[in-house]
């Protein structure tokens, strides 16, 4: 397990390291949270759902998670270009270690993003319904960390360049992000969207953040932690048996 150790620490200091990462991916979840949550608060009240802010919050907060565990899966890609993955499989370490660092590395950087999200949201004006569930909040970004970095695990050990990182962001992470119901109520969809957003991990994920932050949850937050805990063994898995044909 000190191997594990290692990669998990060498993957956190490695991005405590890089402000411009840092500030790069608070970016993006900034611009969904002022424009969204301010533009369309008052259409949001309007129709009777509350303050759009406060339901849109959970949704960065999952979004920051969601892009932050995938790349640091896909990852392997620049590690593998650079030589050090090649480093890395030739020791006499079994490659689930490896890749159990690695992951559980990615997980705990995408809990600290979403951390800092999370702080960005109540500079904002957000507001926690009950503080002694933040840390039920906490206990779902790792969750949806490990599902995502296991995930991204598994795509960065079938890639072998960077040519087909495009077509993930576009046909996979978009999608995921989009279907979760970060920007929208899950209630009164249409039927075939419906499905799409039950099949979506990213949905319980968010969920069960919003259950923890806001009290308010589609599936219950039993549910959405136990689906969650189902996807993320079938990915870190998944993860493993694509990190183990890993050709040097």
């Amino acid at each position: 397990m000190t191997v594990v150790y290692y990669l998990w620490l060498r993957e956190v200091k490695r991005y405590l390291r890089s402000r411009p990462q840092i500030i790069g991916s608070i970016a993006q979840p900034l611009l969904y949270l002022l424009v969204l949550g301010f533009g369309l608060g008052p259409v949001f009240e309007q129709s009777g759902q509350g303050s759009y802010l406060q339901f849109i919050a959970p949704g960065v907060v999952g979004m920051a998670i969601l892009f932050t565990s995938i790349f640091s899966g896909i990852g392997l890609l620049w590690d593998r270009q650079f030589g050090f993955l090649k480093e890395t499989l030739v020791a006499p370490v079994p490659r689930l270690q490896i890749m159990l660092g690695r992951t559980l590395g990615g997980a705990t950087i995408a809990s600290i993003q979403g951390t800092l999200i999370l702080i960005v949201c109540v500079i904002a004006g957000f507001r926690p319904y009950n503080v002694a569930m933040i840390p039920l909040a906490f206990a779902f970004m790792l969750l949806v960390g490990l599902v995502f970095a296991g995930l991204g695990t598994a795509i960065g050990s079938s890639l072998k360049d960077m040519q087909g990182f495009q077509l993930i962001m576009n046909f996979l992470v978009m999608p995921i992000f989009f279907l979760s119901g970060a920007l929208f109520p899950l209630n009164n969809l249409p039927t075939a969207l419906t499905v799409a957003t039950r099949v979506d991990p990213l949905s319980y994920g968010i969920d069960g953040l919003r259950g923890a932050l806001i009290g308010l949850t589609q599936f219950g937050v039993v549910m959405n932690f136990g689906v969650l805990l189902i996807f993320a063994s079938g990915f870190l898995i998944l993860g493993a048996w694509a990190f183990s044909r890993i050709q040097i």
